[in-house]
């Protein structure tokens, strides 16, 4: 009952909040991208054009594939669809990480696994906007809990539902990036385990039949989402080949230092995934290492038997479960400590770690409780209310961030206050669309003008005019423009103009609309009256007013890499 409440609660705030959040830079792109996937398959596989647009031949389509293919048919304005289907496979996400940790802690764990992934902002927010990386961390906890059932099933053979769900999430999740081929590794080193913790070394002959159907349907699916990756087959490894050394004149904000993405600290990763995670998970996560030192010096306390594994009370069973679990958090981290690639948004890259993170925290929260409580129940309630303390403070600062609740931060930093202007902000810029609907009100007020106003946008325009309606065109220059609309990152704060509307969560500026209409408007000064004050004198009590703006910063526009 209480796993199917927290699952209406979820699917309800989709849909009432979907309308709520902006359009992020690479989504005009993306969906170029499933369109010309589109055009290739119906001009027969003549029309090549997706397999040249830009770098996105390097993805999988299939998010791209779905918006674009349904989209005629769904009665939706295009960037609201896009983000009620990426809430969908973010929803999708959700039940995955909930079957996973079920499968580890039961039901408990289930539960809070998906109450902790839902306040996470990198999550529960993101999954509107980031609509090629929520749809890929989907993919990959489904890749990881069928790997995991897979585990659990190789003393007798696997079901044969078992593997076709594996095949299916894998491929979906190489449908989407490259990256899906971490699942394919968390695979291959769990059977390698399996066959030394069992020691049967015929393990994997048993199991290849099964594994080959799995492979075959990963293939279809990627082959039918990304044609690309086959088309030579050698095409997935310049793919890898490709990220691991991809890189474009960009920097990213790493701690107050602003840094080209290919000369971060190796650190880069790992930092913004600690940093990102809400409270009442670090609690978890902590709460789990605490319970695993206990355990571990109760088990050495204890006289030695023959039973478990080397003494240590665990069956190579429970052992091989967790092996998937492990791998899921410790590989990706390792892979971007040691290979050191080029990086930026923050976690947003490596987002599809957040779900078995969450997951580690679930089974560290309820195993915590139940050995607590164990010693008395004081101890567990006192427990239970410190984590629903941090869960409610973490969904409060989700509700004031509303719908930017991907830029949320944890204490560790000062919050989303103090790591503001020190590490990544709305770099979707997103809240655009906030200020554009400002503007549009304001000039809704006033007179219709003679001719559209112009805008210039820092960001992508149509962030920006897709809300502002036919009073409005798009100029590149600041110099020609009667607004400008300009999210508050890199690059877009030295906007010059009178302040007509800003966008505030928690006391911070994310985007503004600045008024430069006087800079245009030709003034006429009335000859100065012999009985009247001087109106050639300046006026001290008038405003100053930035005609140029900041230094050197002259007309520009900050437009999106995809």
């Amino acid at each position: 009952m209480a796993t199917l409440a927290v699952f209406a609660a979820v699917a309800a705030f989709i849909v009432l909040t979907f309308r709520d959040y902006g359009i992020s830079n690479d989504e005009p792109v993306q969906h170029t991208y499933g369109q010309l996937l589109l055009a290739w398959y119906a001009s027969g596989f003549t029309d090549d054009r997706a397999f040249h647009y830009i770098n996105l031949y390097l993805y999988g389509g299939l998010f791209d594939l779905i918006a674009a293919g349904l989209e005629p048919y769904v009665p939706l304005p295009l960037y609201e669809w896009r983000h009620l289907l990426s809430a969908g496979f973010g929803f999708v996400g959700l039940i995955g990480t909930w079957r996973l940790a079920t499968r580890l802690g039961g039901e408990g764990a289930g539960v809070v696994a998906v109450l902790l992934l839902a306040v996470t902002g990198m999550y529960g927010g993101a999954m509107f906007t980031h609509t090629k990386d929520v749809p890929f961390a989907a993919a990959m906890v489904w890749s990881l809990y069928f790997i995991t059932a897979f585990a659990g099933e190789m003393l007798a053979l696997p079901r044969w539902r078992t593997m076709l769900g594996l095949g299916v999430a894998v491929g979906c999740a190489l449908g989407l990036r490259v990256g899906g081929v971490f699942a394919v590794l968390y695979l291959a080193i769990t059977l390698g385990a399996a066959m030394l913790l069992l020691r049967d070394a015929r393990l994997f002959v048993r199991l290849l039949p099964r594994l080959l159907v799995a492979g075959l349907v990963a293939l279809a699916i990627m082959a039918v989402t990304w044609p690309w990756s086959l088309l030579p087959p050698t095409n997935l490894f310049k793919a890898l080949g490709a990220f691991s050394h991809f890189s474009f004149d960009l920097k990213t904000l790493i701690n107050g230092r602003l840094l080209p993405i290919d000369q971060l600290p190796a650190t880069y990763m790992p930092e913004y995934l600690v940093i990102k995670l809400p409270e009442v998970t670090l609690f978890g996560l902590l709460a789990g290492l605490g319970l695993a030192l206990w355990g571990l010096v109760e088990r050495l306390r204890a006289p030695r038997t023959r039973a478990g594994l080397a003494g240590t009370g665990l069956s190579a069973e429970r052992l091989l479960l967790a092996v998937p679990l492990a791998l899921a958090i410790l590989v990706p981290v390792a892979v971007a400590v040691l290979t050191d690639p080029p990086l930026y948004n923050g976690i947003r890259h490596f987002l599809f770690v957040l779900p078995p993170v969450t997951v580690l925290a679930s089974l560290g929260l309820v195993g915590a409780f139940h050995a607590l409580s164990r010693q008395t129940r004081l101890a567990g309630a006192a427990f239970a209310l410190a984590a629903l303390g941090l869960f409610l403070f973490n969904a409060s600062v989700l509700w004031r961030l509303h719908p930017y609740e991907y830029v949320a931060y944890n204490q560790l930093v000062g919050g989303t206050p103090g790591a503001w202007g020190r590490f990544e902000g709305d770099y979707w810029s997103s809240s655009l669309r906030e200020a554009a609907l400002a503007l549009r009100h304001g000039m809704e007020r006033e007179k219709p003008p003679a001719h559209p106003y112009k805008v210039s946008v820092c960001a992508e325009d149509v962030q920006a005019l897709t809300y502002l309606g036919p009073r409005f065109e798009a100029v590149e220059d600041w110099e020609d423009a009667d607004f400008i609309l300009t999210a508050r990152h890199v690059g877009c704060d030295a906007a010059p103009g009178l302040p007509y509307a800003t966008v505030r969560r928690m006391g911070l500026a994310f985007a503004s609309v600045r008024d430069q209409r006087l800079r245009h408007t030709p003034v006429e000064v009335p000859q100065q009256d012999d009985d009247g004050p001087d109106l050639d004198a300046p006026d001290v009590d008038a405003p100053v007013v930035s005609q140029n703006g900041a230094q050197g910063a002259g007309p520009q526009v900050a437009k999106a890499k995809p």
